[in-house]
C-alpha cells in the first residue's frame, strides 16, 4: 500500500501547492485576507504530506520494500542501516522530495516569520514559494514518480552506488539543497516587489539574512562535496571543475555578487535594476543547476542518475525567467538609480568591479560548461571542456577578487582622496609585498602561488588595521581590548562578521594555492617487504588481507609509514568488490595534518598478496580548505545575528 499512500499524498500536496499559489496571488491584488488565511492552510498541507512521503519512503527502505522501484534501485539487504535511510537522496526521485521538502519547510518559515508583517509583500511571496512548490510536486507526480509500482518484485535490490556510501552523502546533498532552496526567497520577495511596485530597498532588507544563510549553505555543501571528492574518488585532488561542482558553483558566484552590491544600494540607491537582475539568476541557476546534473546531459562523476525531467526543468527555467525579466522590464522606468558613480577610487567602484569579476566568472564556469553541448549541436561532435581552460580564465579573476576583499572595505564612500588611500593601504601593501619577497627567497616560484600570498597578507592586513583602529577608538572610552574587541563584535556584527568570512576565504585561498603548488606524488608496484620513499616519508608494504562484509568483498593492504623523526603509522587502503559493480571501488587511507597529508590509494595486486601497486601523495596544505570552512561558519554566525546598533 506504501506506492499508492505515497502516490496519493503527492497528488494532493500538488493540488494544495497550485491552490495556495492561486489564491494568493488573488489576495495580492484583492487584498482578501481569507485567500491569505486558506492558502496559509495549504502551505502547512502540503508540508504535512510532502513529510509524510519522505517517512514513507524512509520505512519503504528500511523494510526492503522492493515493491517500490526507487527503493529496489537504491538499496540491498546488505546495505548499512544509515545508508538505507540516506539512500533516500541517493537518486533522482529521492533528491525531488528532499528539495520539495525544505522548500515546504521554508515556505512555512516565511508563513510564521512574516504573516502580520509586509502585508503587501506577503500575499505575493507566499504565491511565487507555493508556485515553486507545485512545480517540484508536478515533477514527483509525472516524470520522477519516487513510488513507482515494481513487478515482479525482485527478492533484492540492486544497492546503492558503493561512492555514495560515506559520511559525506550524509550531509553534502543536505547541505547543497539547504543552500538552493534558500534562495527562493530572496527570489520570492524580488518578484513580489516587481509585482507590487514596492521597488526600494524593502525587499533587500527583509531577505539579507535568508541570502546570507542560503550563501553559507552553499558554500558549505560545497567543501563538502570536495572534501567527499578527496577522501573518496581516490584521485587526491577536491575540485575537477566537473560539470555537476560547476552546478552548484555558478549560483555560488552569482549569490557572492548579489550579497556585496545590496551594499551600494542601501547606501547609495544605486544598482537597483542589478541586485534584481542577480536575484533572479542566482535562483534561475539553481533550477538550471539541477536540469543540467539530473537530466544526464552532461556526464559526470559526480552524476549518479539520470532522468526524463529536462524538458519540465527547462520549461519550467524559461517560465521563471520570462515572469521575472518581464516583470523587471515592466518596473524598468521605476527602477532608474537615484545615484551616480562619482569616482573610480571609490568603494561602490571596488564593489561594482567585484561583480564584474564575479559575474565574469560565472560566465566561464557557465560557457565552459555548457561547451561540450553547444558543440554536439553545431558539429555534431562533443567537445570536453578541461581544467586548463578554466584555471587559465578563473585563476587572474579570483586573484582580483582577492586584492578587491582588501580594498572595498576600507576605501572611502564616493571618492577616495590620496590621504584616504595612503592611510588604508600603504601599511598592508608593502607587508604584502614584504611577504611575497620573503617567500621568494625561501624558495617558491611558482608566479601565481606568489601572487596569493601577497594578496593574502594584503587583505588580512587591511582587516587587522581596520579592526586596530576601531578597538583603540573604544579603548579611548574607557574599554580594555577584551571589552572592546566582544564590543565591536556585538556592535558591528555584520561588518565585522564579514571580515571573519573574508579570513575563512583567505584560508581556503592559501589552501588551494599550496596544494596545487607543492604536493607531491608517485605510483609504483612493490613486493611484500619493499619501500619506496617520497617527501620524507618511506613507506613499507606489509600484506594483503580479504574479508567479507555486509554488502562486498574487502581487499585491505597493510602499510606502514615512518618520517625523518621517528614517526611511525599505519595505513589501510583497500578494494572493495560490489556484486552489482563491474569495477572495485578504492577506499583510500590517510594521515591528516595542518601543513600535509600523507594520502595511498591501493591499486592492482598479486592474488597471493605478493605485491601491491600503488599510489602514494604527499598532499600538501589541503586542511586549510576545511579549516576555512570552520571560519567561515564563525563568520557567517557573527553575521546573521541581530543588528545592534538599532537598539544601542
Amino acid at each position: 500500500m506504501i506506492p499508492e499512500i505515497g502516490y496519493a499524498a503527492t497528488i494532493v500536496a500538488f493540488g494544495l501547492a497550485l491552490y495556495g499559489s492561486v489564491t494568493s496571488a488573488v489576495a495580492g491584488r484583492t487584498g482578501r485576507r481569507t485567500l491569505v488565511a486558506s492558502s496559509e492552510r495549504a502551505a502547512v498541507g502540503v508540508l504535512v504530506l510532502v513529510t509524510a512521503c519522505m517517512l514513507l519512503l524512509i520505512y519503504a527502505f528500511l523494510t526492503f520494500d522492493f515493491s517500490v522501484r526507487y527503493v529496489a534501485i537504491n538499496t540491498n539487504r546488505g546495505t548499512p542501516f544509515y545508508y538505507r535511510i540516506t539512500g533516500l537522496w541517493g537518486a533522482l526521485e529521492g533528491s525531488i522530495i528532499l528539495w520539495t521538502w525544505m522548500l515546504a519547510l521554508y515556505t512555512l518559515i516565511v508563513v510564521v516569520q512574516y504573516r502580520r508583517r509586509h502585508p503587501e509583500f506577503y500575499p505575493w511571496v507566499l504565491s511565487a514559494m507555493m508556485g515553486i512548490a507545485a512545480f517540484f510536486l508536478l515533477v514527483m507526480t509525472i516524470p520522477a514518480p519516487p513510488f513507482e509500482r515494481l513487478t515482479p518484485v525482485p527478492p533484492d535490490g540492486r544497492g546503492l552506488n558503493p561512492l555514495l556510501q560515506d559520511s559525506g552523502m550524509i550531509t553534502h546533498p543536505v547541505a547543497l539543497y539547504l543552500g538552493f532552496t534558500g534562495f527562493t526567497v530572496p527570489f520570492a520577495f524580488a518578484l513580489a516587489a516587481l509585482a507590487t511596485g514596492r521597488i526600494g530597498d524593502e525587499w533587500m532588507t527583509i531577505t539579507r539574512r535568508w541570502t546570507v544563510i542560503a550563501w553559507y549553505f552553499l558554500a558549505l555543501g560545497l567543501l563538502i562535496g570536495g572534501w567527499w571528492s578527496y577522501h573518496v574518488l581516490g584521485w587526491g585532488g577536491y575540485w575537477a571543475w566537473d560539470p555537476v561542482e560547476n552546478a552548484a558553483f555558478m549560483p555560488w558566484l552569482t549569490g557572492t555578487a548579489l550579497l556585496h552590491s545590496v551594499m551600494i544600494q542601501e547606501r547609495r540607491r544605486m544598482l537597483k535594476i542589478w541586485n534584481l537582475t542577480l536575484v533572479i539568476l542566482t535562483f534561475s541557476l539553481t533550477i538550471f543547476g539541477t536540469f543540467l546534473t539530473r537530466s544526464g546531459i552532461i556526464g559526470s562523476v559526480h552524476a549518479f542518475t539520470q532522468g526524463s525531467i529536462g524538458a519540465f526543468f527547462l520549461g519550467f527555467l524559461a517560465l521563471v525567467l520570462l515572469t521575472s525579466f518581464s516583470l523587471l522590464a515592466w518596473r524598468m522606468e521605476r527602477l532608474k538609480a537615484q545615484g551616480e558613480l562619482d569616482s573610480i577610487f571609490s568603494r561602490e567602484s571596488a564593489f561594482l568591479l567585484n561583480n564584474v569579476f564575479l559575474v565574469a566568472a560565472t560566465f566561464t564556469v557557465f560557457f565552459g560548461t555548457i561547451f561540450p553541448l553547444l558543440s554536439e549541436a553545431v558539429r555534431g561532435e562533443k567537445v570536453s571542456v578541461g581544467a586548463p581552460f578554466f584555471n587559465l580564465v578563473n585563476i587572474p579573476l579570483f586573484l582580483g577578487l582577492l586584492i578587491l576583499m582588501g580594498v572595498g572595505p576600507l576605501i572611502a564612500w564616493r571618492r577616495a582622496s590620496a590621504d584616504n588611500l595612503r592611510r588604508n593601504f600603504l601599511v598592508p601593501t608593502a607587508v604584502g609585498v614584504a611577504a611575497a619577497v620573503l617567500a621568494r627567497a625561501l624558495g617558491i616560484a611558482n608566479s601565481l602561488v606568489l601572487l596569493c600570498i601577497a594578496a593574502v597578507i594584503f587583505v588580512t592586513g587591511t582587516i587587522v588595521l581596520d579592526f586596530l583602529r576601531a578597538a583603540r577608538a573604544r579603548r579611548r572610552s574607557g574599554d580594555g581590548w577584551a571589552a572592546a574587541t566582544l564590543g565591536l563584535l556585538r556592535r558591528q556584527n555584520r561588518r565585522y562578521g564579514g571580515f571573519v568570512v573574508h579570513l575563512g576565504v583567505l584560508v581556503v585561498a592559501l589552501g588551494v594555492a599550496g596544494s596545487n603548488a607543492w604536493s607531491l606524488h608517485t605510483e609504483t608496484t612493490l613486493a611484500r617487504g619493499e619501500s619506496v620513499e617520497l617527501g620524507g616519508y618511506r613507506l613499507r608494504f606489509d600484506g594483503l588481507r580479504g574479508s567479507e562484509e555486509s554488502n562486498h568483498f574487502k581487499v585491505t593492504g597493510t602499510f606502514t609509514i615512518s618520517n625523518g623523526v621517528g614517526s611511525r603509522d599505519v595505513l589501510y587502503p583497500a578494494k572493495k568488490f560490489y556484486a552489482q559493480e563491474q569495477n572495485p571501488i578504492a577506499y583510500v587511507d590517510y594521515r591528516l595534518g595542518l601543513i600535509e597529508d600523507v594520502y595511498l590509494v591501493l591499486g592492482d595486486f598479486a592474488r597471493d598478496g605478493s605485491q601491491a601497486t600503488i599510489k602514494l601523495q604527499v598532499n600538501r596544505m589541503v586542511s586549510w580548505l576545511w579549516l576555512g570552512g570552520l571560519v567561515l561558519t564563525l563568520g557567517t554566525g557573527l553575521a546573521i545575528l541581530p543588528d545592534r546598533r538599532k537598539t544601542a
